[in-house]
């Protein structure tokens, strides 16, 4: 015999689009920060590889913090029918804000310095 999945609370799977979009948003932040610590080490040496790290890490942090928001965004919509629960999305928008902002400061720092 076989689970019943769940029910699916709207038809046009909002809350599921938007876990998708954070993963993607997840790859390319892992990238981005991959390839910008890449294109810097001849200008900065091992700097800019701990630069890429912290970009790497903080995408794993989107990832994470995402699944867990869509996990109780699923729950709470489907046990309640509404969002009361539910905490605000903070944590990845700030940790992309973060990512996005180190990455950003190796580019113009070696723009300005090569």
């Amino acid at each position: 015999m076989t689970d019943r999945p769940d029910a699916v609370f709207d038809l046009g799977l909002q809350a599921e689009r938007t876990a998708l979009a954070w993963q993607r948003t997840a790859l390319a932040m892992a990238i981005g920060a991959l390839v910008a610590g890449r294109l810097a080490v001849p200008v900065f040496g091992a700097g800019s590889l701990v630069v890429a790290v912290l970009g790497v890490v903080g995408a794993v942090v989107v990832l994470v913090v995402s699944r867990r928001r869509y996990r109780a965004v699923h729950e709470s919509l489907s046990a309640r029918g509404d969002l009361v629960a539910v905490r605000s999305a903070g944590a990845p928008i700030a940790t992309l804000a973060g990512v996005g902002l180190l990455v950003a400061l190796l580019a113009l720092a070696f723009v300005l310095l090569r």
